[in-house]
């Protein structure tokens, strides 16, 4: 009897191995590297680009769960006639590899660095940032301030919020011993869950109906690629903890879209802190807007991107 058990044990997790494999196969073939590969810091990282060659340049850095083409069919289009828009692949999402302890922040803003040295040397780029994206491009700011030349987060999340709120199942994925098999769990049911929780990210708005596909959400599901996501959300509260008293350094306009309906941060805990730090702040509230203030307001945050492009426009006060 227990070898019986343990031969369904064996083959259950063996065919839970090959579906995740073959899930894998089935998403990179769906949404394909169709960008360049930047090698930063002896990792690659994947960067999406649209736009004029010799236009202002714009880095935009994705939130959790997502990957750079959050922005490929959004905001991007919009700037194509203007702007040389470069869209990267955060470690360990999409197509870009993840180096060691990339969980940090500070890794994370290196590799931001990298790409902007590699592909736009000796030039200052205007960072976007969502969500998760947005803690990235401040400690980019932070760290690499001779980069910057203005920051634009929506929803950004950038102070510790004191704990709460954090999912079940990135504790579960990212755990040294128990992660690796439950991650390859993830593509029988990620796909099917995330698609019902999307309303829930662009609540009040509606979810675009092409959504899923479009943003290549499938490549979440991934093992490797959900594992480097729930380590970046599991560490995400300390890091910010380490970082969110600099935040007075920043010199360079900031603009922040925030929605006062978000349901998946609280503006008061984040932005409502961060006006006081960074001088000149100029805080867009948004009284109907969620957390994907990128596809309600596209064309206010492009006209927000083109303004602070124009050399001594000034922002927000």
């Amino acid at each position: 009897m227990l070898y019986f058990v343990l031969l369904i044990l064996v083959l259950g997790g063996a065919a839970l191995w090959v579906n995740s494999a073959l899930y894998a196969a089935r998403a990179n073939t769906a949404h394909p590297p169709v960008g360049q590969l930047v090698e930063v810091n002896g990792a690659d990282v994947h960067v999406l680009e649209q736009g004029l060659d010799e236009g202002p340049v714009v880095l935009m850095i994705h939130g959790a769960s997502a990957n750079a083409r959050e922005f490929s069919w959004t905001l991007a289009p919009r700037l194509s006639d203007s702007h040389r828009v470069l869209m990267m692949d955060r470690p360990g999402h999409g197509h870009s590899e993840r180096p060691a302890n990339a969980h940090r922040l500070e890794v994370q803003a290196a590799q931001a660095a990298g790409v902007l040295n590699a592909l736009a040397p000796g030039q200052k780029a205007i960072i976007v940032g969502h969500s998760f994206g947005g803690a990235v491009s401040l400690r980019l700011a932070l760290d690499h301030p001779d980069l910057v030349d203005g920051l634009v987060l929506l929803a950004p999340v950038s102070h510790d919020w004191g704990g709460g709120g954090e999912a079940w199942y990135n504790k579960y994925a990212s755990h040294p011993v128990i992660g690796p098999a439950f991650t390859r769990l993830v593509p029988v049911v990620g796909p099917a869950q995330v698609k019902s929780g999307i309303t829930n990210v662009f609540s009040p708005k509606p979810a675009p109906a092409d959504y899923f596909e479009n943003s290549g959400i499938g490549l979440l599901f991934r093992p490797s690629n959900f594992a480097a996501n729930a380590k970046d959300v599991n560490a995400l509260r300390l890091e910010l903890a380490a970082q969110q008293a600099r935040y007075e350094t920043i010199k360079v306009p900031t603009v922040v879209f925030s929605g006062a309906l978000d349901t998946v941060i609280s503006p008061p805990l984040h932005v409502g802190k961060l006006k006081h730090q960074v001088d000149g702040l100029e805080l867009v509230k948004l009284g109907e807007g969620g957390h994907m203030p990128h596809h309600a307001y596209g064309a206010d945050v492009v006209e927000t991107i083109r303004r602070l492009s124009v050399p001594n426009s000034g922002s927000g006060s």
